[in-house]
């Protein structure tokens, strides 16, 4: 494997969960722990992550990798498309008003939308990029700066108190019952929060692997969303302590995406 596809895949693995261990990349890539730590060094020297003892966490950097509009996170892909399939499926409805979050699930509920009259909102450029094919979609888009796979609204408040949205399609990097949803962006706190509360209807869809964990940014607590989908893959311990929270849980598998 070139040392560029492996870079790629740690940003991507840095992304999804926040932290990389170099004795599990070292074993994934069958490469050395030596190998690994001089990836981590150079993506350091680069601003993409921060190297901890035993790995690297992700943090926000001053410029944006040249595939940033080309490597969507395809950790949990399969189960991501089954989220996204039963969000399609079940929730989504002609002349719905939607705002889908910026993140991979959302991106591949943008793929899997047929082209139908609907009004998307939206400031993910790859999710932009995906809807703007599909002409019966009326896409929604802010004003502001570039930054990595977004759009940043100067005044993401102003901007989204004049929309009335239906439901909301949220991401996160973390579900937990005491810390809430929570991301590592700061960036992105104004528009989440935002976006919450212009939506009649909060869906948040994320794979089993953000379940239990916190990252450095609260944006919203258990109950600002109405529902969570996610896989089968979560644990059923994980499962009944969200529920026990209040949280509502959808399970998306094969036999209920169609």
């Amino acid at each position: 494997m070139l040392a560029a596809t492996r870079h790629k895949l740690i940003l991507e693995q840095l992304q999804s969960a926040g932290f990389v261990k170099v004795s599990e990349l070292s074993q994934q890539f069958n490469v050395t722990e030596k190998t690994i730590r001089e990836d981590l060094i150079k993506l350091e020297n680069k601003q993409w992550l921060k190297r901890i003892h035993g790995g690297a966490v992700f943090v926000e950097s001053s410029e944006q990798p040249d595939f940033a509009l080309k490597l969507p996170n395809t950790v949990n892909q399969n189960e991501k498309q089954c989220i996204a399939s039963y969000a399609v499926n079940h929730m989504i409805e002609e002349h719905d008003i939607i705002a889908l979050d910026s993140g991979s699930t959302t991106l591949e509920i943008a793929k899997q939308l047929s082209n139908i009259p609907l009004t998307i909102i939206t400031n993910d450029l790859l999710i932009i990029r995906e809807v703007m094919a599909k002409d019966q979609i009326k896409l929604v888009v802010p004003g502001g700066y570039s930054r990595h796979n977004l759009l940043i609204p100067s005044n993401p408040i102003e901007w989204v108190n004049e929309l009335n949205i239906y439901k909301l399609f949220l991401s996160t990097s973390g579900i937990h019952p005491s810390y809430g949803l929570s991301i590592f962006s700061y960036e992105q706190l104004a528009v989440k929060k935002s976006f919450i509360h212009a939506s009649k209807e909060v869906i948040c869809v994320a794979d089993h692997g953000k379940f239990g964990r916190g990252a450095l940014h609260t944006f919203a607590q258990l109950e600002q969303i109405h529902s969570f989908i996610t896989d089968e893959g979560i644990a059923p311990e994980v499962k009944e302590q969200m529920e026990q929270a209040g949280a509502t849980m959808i399970i998306s598998n094969q036999n209920t995406t169609v």
